[in-house]
């Protein structure tokens, strides 16, 4: 199903007679009165029927972030003018920098005001003949059978037919390097056979075109990328629907390797720093962004290497031996830590701190644990995903020794992206940690990768029965050149309501969260953390995000663009997605 073209007409048409009474405003102060009454008049009538409608609730958020958009603030922060872009459709003044993106924002916005759409279509209807419990019964029943249908689409790497299409990947990996089984189990010899050069990746993996010309462009540009052996036996023979997700994740696209030389030539890796982790730095190595919690970064590089890393521009390269700060550095560091005892948490990440030798990360853990006020360690790695052999039993004896219930507790945050990448090799390795009291937890970043009908929500439901913790959904960092792999935030509100509600309480844990530069993580359960303040040319949705400790102290919101839903449905549709099923993503706001 193809995205038809919207047009000034589509808007006009659905403004209705709204638009014939805007049309005959000469100033635009007087189209922003007439307007905000016209849309507070029509969520007034609807709201007070004696019995409001299905889509009543849809005529409220359409109202609200319609008024939103009317503010002359609004203009400002956004720097469009939806007034004035509504003014010039009405009165049928052309517009040409207004696009096909935006005209779809506003038909759907006043076609939502008018109370003119339905339930999501994925849901069938229940049974007629069903009466009282029945009928409830009937209705709960379709709607698993809904989801249920949809989570069949993506297959796991737990099935036979997976488990044996990587043992054939890997016994072909093998011999392209020359490898043994022994070596195959070696998380050290996993490391070192990191493919890191375009023509390592191809003698083991069959590359598309444009996988193929990004990693030359990163090369070039001298942005690292690695895939570990292990990592790439998931990714099959021929590319295709199944493994999309994991080649998204290691393989840099063209804009994102031209974007890093051109930063790293012309701004250094300094600019790089989205998150402005720089200034909530006390001492070198730690990070300082809410109250109680500390993160210690005291090995910066990986196995391998993610395309969008939020430490990119700190990030070594694959296991590189000037990744370990100096010991005399990270003590400094633990001294600071130890000197604020309002800091009871830590999380020790990088880089990947398991990508350190057993002895020095015991060494470290020591240290940690004589930090009487740090009563929760968390350790941030993806190495049970990328290279699970890392997670020996001695390692998860290293790790359980700083547990001392009641007193403090040890978990490990992992980052498993999508139900391809659940083997049998890291279900082995989330047990060896659970098995000592270890609590595993993952963090889901929501990219274009995942985002089909309940393919992230299928991710829930196998976690839980690898033992692993749904922590939290993230919104991929909105960095120009991660445009390919951003999601409209109504994609995931839309997700968050249609699909993850739609599972038991234990499976959907995780809190979805927008994450802020420099005001960090925004979470979007409810409505007051962000206003809707214009729609750019394109149909980009321009929010400003409200601050965490806007109610405590002062700190200035952010404003920025999101990607258009517009578009994003265009590549749903390119990858064969039926666009019915996304209809009400318009109306999440």
């Amino acid at each position: 199903m193809n995205l038809r073209i919207y047009t000034a007409d589509d808007t006009r048409t659905a403004m209705g007679p709204w638009a014939e009474r805007l049309a005959t405003c000469s100033l635009l102060d007087d189209a922003r009165r007439n307007l905000y009454r016209a849309v507070t008049d029509a969520q007034y009538t609807a709201l007070n029927l004696e019995e409001p409608g299905p889509s009543a609730h849809v005529i409220r958020d359409c109202a609200r972030a319609l008024r939103s958009m009317l503010a002359a603030r609004s203009d400002r922060l956004a720097g469009i003018s939806a007034t004035q872009a509504l003014l010039d459709v009405a009165a049928g003044r052309p517009r040409g920098d207004l696009g096909p993106g935006f005209h779809a924002e506003m038909t759907h916005i006043w076609m939502g005001l008018r109370g003119e759409v339905r339930p999501a279509q994925f849901v069938p209807g229940p049974d007629p003949d069903s009466e009282g419990g029945d009928k409830m019964t009937s209705e709960l029943g379709h709607l698993w059978e809904a989801a249920a249908n949809y989570t069949a689409r993506y297959e796991d790497g737990l099935s036979p037919e997976a488990v044996a299409r990587r043992q054939e990947r890997k016994a072909e990996i093998l011999q392209a390097t020359g490898g043994t089984e022994a070596d195959w189990q070696s998380w050290e010899w996993q490391a070192r056979h990191a493919f890191g050069r375009v023509r390592e990746v191809e003698a083991a993996v069959a590359l598309t075109d444009s996988e193929r010309q990004g990693l030359e462009a990163a090369e070039e540009s001298r942005l690292p990328f690695s895939v570990t052996p292990y990592y790439a036996s998931l990714m099959d023979k021929v590319p295709g629907h199944r493994d999309r997700s994991i080649r998204a994740q290691v393989f840099p696209s063209v804009p994102v390797a031209h974007a890093w030389g051109v930063t790293l030539e012309q701004a250094g890796r300094e600019s790089m720093d989205y998150m402005g982790e720089g200034l909530t730095s006390p001492v070198p190595l730690v990070t300082r962004r809410y109250p109680s919690i500390a993160v210690l970064k005291p090995f910066n590089a990986c196995p391998q290497l993610c395309v969008y890393c939020q430490r990119n521009w700190e990030i070594c390269g694959v296991m590189s031996p000037e990744a370990l700060a100096p010991w005399e550095q990270i003590e400094n560091a633990l001294w600071w830590i130890e000197s604020n005892p309002a800091i009871t948490e830590l999380l020790i990440t990088g880089g990947d701190p398991l990508g350190m030798s057993d002895a020095l990360l015991e060494r470290l853990l020591k240290r940690v644990a004589a930090i009487k006020h740090i009563d929760v360690v968390r350790i941030g790695t993806r190495t049970p995903v990328t290279v699970p052999m890392r997670i020996t039993e001695r390692l998860a004896d290293i790790i359980s020794r700083v547990r001392e219930p009641g007193t403090r507790e040890v978990m490990v945050v992992t980052h498993i992206q999508h139900p391809y990448e659940v083997t049998p090799e890291l279900v082995q390795a989330v047990d060896r940690l659970r098995s000592r009291g270890i609590g595993v937890y993952n963090q889901l970043v929501y990219t274009f990768y995942v985002s089909r009908r309940f393919e992230a929500t299928s991710l829930r439901m196998l976690l839980r029965r690898a033992g692993v913790d749904p922590y939290y959904t993230f919104v991929a960092k909105a960095k120009p050149e991660l445009r390919g792999y951003r999601v409209p935030l109504a994609r995931l509100l839309q997700e968050q309501k249609e699909e993850v509600r739609l599972l038991p309480g234990t499976r959907r844990t995780d809190e979805a969260v927008y994450n802020i530069p420099r005001l960090g993580k925004s979470h979007i359960r409810a409505a007051q953390h962000r206003d809707l303040i214009g729609v750019g040319p394109d149909g980009a949705r321009i929010y400003e995000f409200h601050p965490w400790e806007k109610n405590i102290t002062p700190r200035e919101p952010h404003v920025g663009a999101d990607v258009p839903i517009y578009e994003y449905l265009q590549r749903l549709a390119a990858i064969g997605e039926n666009l019915r099923d996304y209809h009400t993503i318009w109306y999440y706001f």
